[in-house]
């Protein structure tokens, strides 16, 4: 059966995920240098052809992954109403998903298809709906849920995510977004099926009872 899977979600030792105000030359935000370094170090060993705990990481993440679904300050820096419909993405002409993709916005506009086979499509419709429209998209593969942490909070207080990975850095950061925030009982009926370190993350994998 197809799941609903959570990949490469980092979190400081104090649980932030996101730092303060995220604009256009800092998308993660102030005060969070260097949280997703593991991440990117991972992506170079990877394409130069090394292997290890944080390359296995991110290559699960693309395993078998037929949607996305993410928030709107994952797609953009913008806030409030699109002045226009010029920002398309901080990822260039070519994303890198190659598959649909569901943005989460209190701000509708038309879907946008993009070369490589990504097609974003904007909504504000509850989160049962849109992984419903997801898992339809996916044609029976899983689908991936990425940011921010105010999306994922959504699915965890639904009790919709199946898998959910993440990597814990050796960082204090003191303020900014938590991950695990607001989720009420939504955290209940988990359990870590998976605890490994690298000298740069600690990975833990919660796995839905």
């Amino acid at each position: 059966m197809p799941k609903l899977r959570a990949h490469n979600l980092t979190v400081s030792l104090d649980g932030f995920a996101a730092g303060t105000d995220q604009r256009l030359d800092a998308p993660f935000g102030d005060g969070i240098d260097g949280l997703h370094a593991w991440m990117f170090a991972a992506m170079r060993d990877r394409a130069d052809g090394r292997t290890g705990i944080d390359v296995d990481r991110v290559e699960r993440s693309e395993e078998n992954i037929g949607a996305t679904i993410m928030g709107r300050h994952m797609f953009g820096p913008q806030r409030g109403p699109w002045q226009d419909e010029s920002w398309k993405g901080w990822w260039g002409a070519n994303p890198p998903y190659h598959h649909d993709v569901f943005v989460h916005t209190h701000h509708l506009r038309p879907s946008l298809t993009m070369e490589g086979g990504t097609t974003f499509h904007f909504t504000d419709e509850p989160v049962e709906k849109v992984l419903e429209r997801a898992f339809e998209a996916a044609g029976g593969r899983d689908v991936r849920i990425g940011g921010g942490p105010a999306t994922v909070q959504q699915y965890l207080r639904a009790g919709l995510v199946d898998e959910l990975h993440l990597a814990v850095v050796p960082l204090l950061v003191g303020r900014g977004e938590r991950l695990l925030d607001n989720v009420a009982d939504g955290i209940q009926g988990y359990r870590v099926t998976e605890l490994v370190s690298s000298p740069a993350a600690t990975h833990a994998v919660l796995t839905r009872r």
